[in-house]
């Protein structure tokens, strides 16, 4: 009888005191990665891939106000243990843009590892940013 008074007395602190329901693993914006982005929307969307070109999407509740951007890719390095500048390609995008993709000729991941993916401000600052895995193709 004890438990089930003290699991009460629990549950009714918890809703009396407002604690938040929601859990969520990341607020906007989001970083995520897709094969790629046309006309049927992104296709193949995933955290591990093989080598060669992707699409970064990132995705907000609200327009992200930027003009110029850039994608960075750091590469972790299993001898250090930390992650070490890999390249970074710079975008124009539209202050009123909430949903954004980055593909093309530049996204190559040409080696497998584990990159950390940024989406960067005009001042370097990161906006949001993402883990993905590369691995071999044979």
């Amino acid at each position: 009888m004890k438990k089930i008074t003290l699991f009460a007395v629990l549950a009714l602190a918890f809703g009396i005191f407002g604690f938040n329901n929601d859990a969520n693993a990341q607020t906007s914006p989001v970083l995520y990665f897709c094969e790629s982005y046309g006309s049927y929307g992104e296709i193949g969307i995933s955290d591990r891939f093989t080598t060669g070109y992707l699409t970064v999407m990132v995705k907000a509740d609200d327009p992200l106000g930027l003009s110029d951007v850039s994608i960075q890719f750091d590469k972790y390095n299993p001898s250090t243990k930390s992650f070490a500048y890999y390249k970074k390609f710079p975008y124009n995008v539209t202050p009123d843009m909430n949903y954004i993709y980055f593909s093309g000729d530049d996204l190559s991941f040409d080696t497998p590892g584990i990159y950390r993916v940024f989406l960067l401000d005009d001042s370097g600052n990161t906006v949001t940013s993402g883990l993905i895995e590369i691995i071999s193709k044979y």
